[in-house]
């Protein structure tokens, strides 16, 4: 397939462009539905609003508010106040969109409640016609500017809401953009090429945007929230541009060590893009394992990132092939292009800072773990103080028109005043009811509304914030103890019950997703790697990850270190459904990164049955790409920081922190100090179950040698497939120095890995000539008695290659 794409490039350019017009053209037709459904089957507030709903099923309009403060010894009362902001609001009344105003103005009742007891701050209800996601910005904004035209000196005014919190969300896409335009900066440092550099980016591009259109065009037929394009997109991002980075990187090294781009694109995408498809298909099956929580919220997460992810994978192995088609060798710099030229192919040996990092653990491997295990365990302690629950107005930053209102309510009718309680009674008659609850702790007012088709709703207000434990504790006291005692048949409901219940529902439910995900993920390590320490290594190893991401994100959102700094507004609680998805994108993107780790070292286990080797080489060579990558993944999660959503920025925080702690500390040190400290037993796995497992191979199989065993061979000759397949021919001279041949000489051709495909001997005049299965890179060795090994990195391509050798005398062992 990479080959059909490659030279069939300008078709796979088409149809990708096309099916992107496509859908963004039905995208902007149809617009989005998309539905926050929270509530939870078989819980308390559950039954609670199914309730409200059947007695009151007119109140579906968002309902804001206006709220206004005046200076130390003045009243909202006063008729210089009264007379600056009535206007405004019977204005905004005659709005169209706007179905209602309720002012403290209207009545004594209304503003004996709408009215703080100091009489410095009142607030008036708007009550749009539609749902907040509905109501047009434009509307929204006008409603805004009318309200802060009553301010002067002494008189503020601010507006909460759902509805008002739309307008200040910064400009849809400017997460995504800083994302990638730091992802472009990390890859031209990588890559020092434009082109190679856009590569991943455009893939991305096309895996994003297709993702995000298709949701758009899914949330008229089925559950979406709005969260889930914002997580899609996060996913989609990193795992594209990741994706893209392990084959172009595979490509290039592939051109650089001197092979055709074109063999060099197809050998990257049989190597690095057999990994990729392998890295997907765990991500979407550590989505899918939020499936198992039975909360509707979350399938339509799992819709919007797995579509994002498959679209993100395809991008990766049919339009990248056409693109480095399209691109040839300008996939490398000018400069690469210019040293190839000069110097020839490079060494297939991995040199550098990451050979001698990779070098250094398997010297040391007791101090490494050590040290990586202490890290991450001193990062981990904060996740003993996880309390989940929910985000409001009151976590926005201090400079918002909705935190400022939050903050007014809460100074003039109470903290408990920003969630309110319904607790929703089957009768009509809750006096005894309401009597009890006035006198339950924690409660600060209550006011029962007129029953409607025999059921009551009984509005109450907490003495303590919508995020306190003691509310949560007030939520328990009423259904265990107070409702029961009353002897009615009652729920506890409101936004602040709901997202208690969800909390509760996630800590219970946890354990067996963690489960779920954690048994998939080792059974299709176990497959690929036909190891049960590998798969069992990494199981842990994600717990390790897991633990310490959250552990900073405790430390950040809940324990408030750096918030204002990050402008991400005031300390709470982790939002309760915010564990389910981290989880499953930092276990898939775990897996990902041991994919392409431990693949590299099982191929060179397969081919040296040495650990040690198999270990050293694999980190050495994979270790660089994997912190590049992660530095990418890190810039592109951090910067939904400026998604203007709490929520958004939680999860970009926990797993740009989790990304880094990862790919930095788990996969560059303490994998690797394991798999050398557990040696051969990293490859152990019972006879019987190797007979009974599937074979699923992540690296391709190296091909089969197609001469004879090499002690039967005294010479070379030609294969007998050369001219009609794809074998070719290696032939020249062995030499001294002065020009004398060597006779008997032994000439070894190896395949990259190591494995030996032909052996021959010199004849009288020098002459040689190996089999090469196919063209490619491949390690010829020469040795010969009182001469000094040569060993040097050839490329052979379909045609014949002359290469002749020096050999010296009294020179060390170039091979040793």
């Amino acid at each position: 397939m990479a080959r059909w794409c490659y030279r069939h490039r300008l078709v796979v350019l088409v149809l990708w462009v096309g099916a992107l017009f496509g859908l963004g053209a039905a995208g902007t037709s149809a617009g989005t539905d998309y539905s926050n459904v929270f509530s939870l089957p078989d819980t308390d507030s559950k039954r609670a609003y199914e309730l409200m709903t059947k007695a009151f099923p007119e109140s579906s309009g968002d309902t804001d508010t206006v709220v206004w403060r005046v200076d130390e010894g003045t009243s909202a009362r006063d008729a210089d106040v009264r007379s600056r902001v009535e206007p405004v609001l019977q204005e905004i009344a005659g709005m169209k969109g706007v179905g209602d105003v309720v002012s403290p103005y209207a009545s004594k009742e209304a503003g004996a409640a709408q009215i703080s007891e100091n009489g410095r701050i009142a607030y008036a209800r708007v009550t749009f016609a539609e749902e907040a996601n509905s109501v047009p910005k434009d509307l929204v904004q006008d409603v805004v500017d009318t309200a802060q035209r009553a301010e002067r000196s002494g008189l503020q005014v601010e507006l909460g809401g759902q509805a008002i919190t739309r307008i200040q969300e910064p400009p849809t896409g400017i997460a995504e953009m800083v994302g990638i335009a730091a992802a472009a900066v990390v890859l031209f440092l990588a890559f020092g090429s434009l082109f190679a550099m856009l590569l991943p980016i455009v893939i991305a591009v096309f895996g994003v945007g297709l993702g995000m259109l298709s949701t758009m065009l899914l949330s008229h037929v089925t559950d979406i929230p709005e969260v889930a394009p914002l997580l899609g997109s996060l996913i989609g991002l990193g795992v594209g541009i990741d994706y893209a980075l392990f084959i172009v990187t595979r490509h290039r090294r592939g051109i650089l060590r001197g092979m055709e781009p074109e063999a060099s694109a197809v050998q990257a995408l049989n190597t690095s893009g057999r990994a990729v498809l392998f890295a997907g298909g765990t991500v979407c099956i550590a989505l899918a394992g939020m499936l198992v929580m039975n909360m509707r919220f979350l399938d339509g997460v799992v819709i919007a990132a797995s579509l994002t992810v498959v679209l993100s994978v395809l991008a990766a192995i049919t339009l990248l092939p056409s693109l480095l088609g399209l691109l040839g060798p300008k996939v490398l710099s000018r400069r690469q292009r210019r040293r190839l030229a000069a110097t020839g192919p490079e060494p297939a040996e991995a040199s550098g800072l990451a050979a001698r990092w990779s070098s250094y653990v398997q010297r040391r491997p007791r101090s490494t773990a050590a040290l990586a295990f202490v890290v991450m365990a001193f990062l981990a302690l904060p996740l003993l103080s996880l309390r989940l629950g929910a985000t409001d107005q009151g976590n926005h930053q201090e400079s918002t028109t909705t935190r400022q209102a939050y903050d007014m309510l809460a100074d003039g009718f109470g903290p408990g005043f920003n969630g309110p309680l319904q607790v929703v009674a089957e009768e009509a008659d809750t006096g005894n009811l309401v009597a009890t609850i006035r006198e339950t702790e924690g409660v600060a007012t209550v006011a029962a509304a007129p029953p409607a088709d025999g059921i009551s709703v009984i509005n109450v207000v907490p003495t303590t914030s919508p995020q306190s434990e003691e509310t949560d504790q007030l939520i328990d006291r009423l259904r265990d103890d107070v409702i029961p005692e009353a002897g009615v048949e009652a729920h506890v409901g409101g936004v602040t019950a709901v997202f208690k219940d969800f909390a509760a529902v996630t800590g219970d439910r946890l354990p067996y997703f963690v489960g779920a995900i954690i048994a998939l993920g080792f059974l299709l390590l176990l497959i690929a790697f036909r190891s049960l320490v590998v798969p069992l290594t990494a199981a842990l190893m994600n717990l390790i990850a897991a633990a310490a991401s959250f552990g900073v994100l405790v430390a950040v959102f809940q324990w408030g270190w750096g918030t204002e700094l990050l402008g991400v507004g005031k300390e709470g609680p982790i939002t309760a459904f915010l564990p389910v998805i981290m989880l499953s994108l930092l276990f898939g993107l775990s897996m990902d990164y041991q994919v392409f780790l431990v693949s590299r070292m099982h191929e060179e286990w397969v081919h040296t049955k040495d650990n040690a080797r198999a270990v050293r080489v694999g980190l050495a060579e994979t270790s660089r790409v994997i912190n590049c990558a992660a530095l990418i993944m890190i810039c592109v999660f951090s910067a939904f920081v400026l998604s203007g959503d709490m929520e958004g920025a939680m999860a970009g925080i926990g797993l740009a922190a989790a990304v880094a702690l990862d790919a930095f500390i788990l996969r560059t040190a303490l994998v690797p100090a394991a798999m050398h400290l557990l040696g051969r037993a990293n490859w152990w796995l019972p006879a019987g179950l190797e007979k009974r497992l599937p074979h699923l191979a992540v690296e391709p199989q190296e091909p089969e040698p197609t001469v004879p065993e090499p002690e039967r061979v005294p010479h070379a000759r030609v294969p007998e497939s050369h001219g009609g397949g794809d074998a070719s021919v290696v032939h020249g001279f062995i030499r001294t120095a002065e020009g004398e041949p060597v006779e008997g000489a032994v000439l070894t051709l190896l395949s990259r890995g190591g494995t030996r495909l032909d052996r021959v001997t010199s004849l009288a005049d020098g002459s040689y000539i190996v089999a090469a299965p196919s063209a490619g890179a491949y390690l010829l060795a020469a040795t010969a008695p009182g001469y000094a090994a040569r060993a040097r990195h050839i490329m052979v391509a379909d045609e014949p290659l002359v290469y002749d050798v020096e050999l010296a005398q009294g020179e060390m062992d170039a091979v040793n």
